[in-house]
């Protein structure tokens, strides 16, 4: 039996080196502590695994010499103070631009695939889920248009959100000239050490000057059309002038990392030819792309049980101030999830943000308090139901609304359908929109990216939003809280276990 001693004494020995890597980080060191009592040694081997031992690369972009220009004497005292706490956060210093805000997947399609149709020199796309479907097939084959006119294209997928991206179409994409690159594509040696850090970015570049950016990736269910899925909720950023090369930085950052497709010869002769032929009979070219906006218009009004007319109309273009920030696991600052806390505690008068994951960390808890202790008026908007694969996020985000509703935070469940926008809205004049949630997944383990966008009209337009989707939520209470089930009550305290790991 002496095995066992040595068992113990060497699992012994790997929860002190968990323990003293995760020292500032008690709360996450004791989840791990305590797996490995759980598994003897292999939940040493899985902390391993998703802790990333390895140095990531990393370029880094925020810099304490930033330009700072400041906000003109028309912006509010809270609006100045934040805009000058980020100035070292951004990738470079406060910018002016105009933003279009979009609403919507149809809305955000139809302009995507418009400036891509326009784009003359460069073109740099960045998702984390991109799919074959109706419009994954019809951005595609616009791309590949695009490459056949001579633009310059370069393509970034994540290895596990669009892990089910065919390699054929890959293929059909390479041999146009558009160059791929997968982000730590789940095969070795990203399985071993990286594959639990993942580029969460939706980040388009069009010819350097135009960029689109927020929380739509490219697929069928954002457009709110699937049946499946059903209605679906989100915000996405169109962005003009210097700001597009802020996200072209951030861009060229992951591109480094990202790993370049390599598919086997033998696969790209026997398959060339097929592909090759398809894409001259294939019904979706320039002219398939007109009107297609309506069309599907007219059908989200029919799927949301709605008239036509309430499908959003485009927006404008605003004349703003931005602020672009990257999350980055390859530094030890969650750069991201400063900029929320540092908004949180200099907000004045009202705090209004949709997430669709809700995992915060102790200290983002204190500042919804405390600043409801200060006479803010705090709403948080959350999805009633969750998808199957985040159903441990969902059930660890309940036990966060008790003392949360308790302390005044008003708290809306969202009934319509799927709520994955990721928003925030402080003051009614600085707006935080990006592909970020608010969980430590997204401020730790994720690639992110956020605009913070300082601007009444900005601000306003989201509000609208925001209280257009409080008509399709109800209110949730301490007497909702109080009744839940016990099996649920111990399934989301199991889950909240797990949040610092999550």
């Amino acid at each position: 039996m002496i095995w066992i001693l040595w068992l113990y004494l060497l699992n012994t020995f790997f929860m002190l080196i968990v323990a003293i890597r995760e020292v500032r980080r008690p709360a996450k060191a004791l989840n791990w502590l305590a797996i490995g009592l759980i598994l003897p040694i292999f939940g040493f081997i899985l902390y391993l695994s998703t802790t990333n031992p390895a140095r990531i690369r990393r370029e880094r972009l925020t810099s304490p010499h930033n330009q700072q220009y400041a906000l003109p004497d028309s912006f509010s005292h809270s609006s100045s103070v934040i805009a000058h706490a980020l100035r070292f956060l951004t990738v470079h210093g406060l910018r002016t631009s105009r933003v279009q805000v979009l609403t919507n997947g149809i809305e955000t399609y139809d302009q995507l695939i418009e400036s891509i149709k326009n784009a003359q020199r460069t073109i740099e796309l960045e998702y984390f889920i991109y799919r074959d479907d109706q419009i994954g097939r019809r951005i595609t084959d616009m791309l590949i248009e695009r490459a056949a006119a001579g633009v310059q294209i370069r393509f970034i997928r994540d290895g596990w959100g669009s892990r089910k991206f065919p390699r054929s179409q890959i293929l059909r994409m390479m041999d146009a000239g558009i160059e791929c690159r997968t982000f730590f594509p789940p095969r070795f040696p990203w399985l071993l050490s990286n594959w639990n850090y993942r580029d969460h970015c939706k980040i388009v570049v069009i010819d350097g000057k135009e960029a689109f950016t927020g929380g739509i990736n490219i697929g069928f269910e954002y457009t709110g059309l699937k049946p499946n899925v059903g209605f679906w909720r989100d915000t996405h950023l169109r962005i003009e002038s210097e700001v597009a090369r802020d996200l072209l930085a951030i861009f060229q950052v992951h591109w480094n990392i990202a790993s370049p497709e390599r598919i086997k010869t033998r696969t790209r002769r026997n398959t060339r030819a097929k592909d090759m032929r398809s894409d001259k009979i294939t019904p979706v070219g320039r002219a398939a792309f007109s009107g297609w906006s309506s069309e599907w218009g007219a059908e989200l009004g029919t799927v949301d049980g709605t008239s036509v007319d309430t499908v959003p109309a485009k927006s404008e273009l605003h004349k703003v101030y931005v602020q672009t920030l990257e999350g980055n696991p390859g530094i030890p600052t969650p750069i991201i999830r400063e900029a929320y806390f540092i908004c949180l505690t200099q907000a004045t008068k009202s705090i209004d943000f949709t997430t669709p994951y809700f995992v915060p960390d102790a200290d983002i808890i204190m500042a919804l308090k405390t600043a409801v202790g200060r006479g803010v008026r705090v709403r948080l908007l959350v999805p009633r139901q969750v998808d199957l694969s985040t159903l441990i996020v969902g059930a660890a985000s309940r036990t966060y609304y008790g003392e949360l509703v308790e302390a005044g935070v008003h708290i809306y469940m969202y009934t319509k359908g799927m709520l994955h926008a990721k928003i925030m809205v402080i003051d009614g004049e600085i707006s935080e929109v990006g592909s970020a949630n608010y969980d430590l997944r997204s401020h730790r383990l994720n690639y992110e990216v956020c605009e913070i966008v300082y601007s009444a009209d900005v601000a306003r337009e989201l509000t609208e939003q925001f209280e257009c989707d409080l008509t399709d939520s109800i209110p949730l209470t301490m007497e909702d809280i109080r009744h839940r089930p016990l099996s649920q009550r111990i399934v989301d305290q199991g889950a909240r276990l797990l949040s610092p790991l999550l």
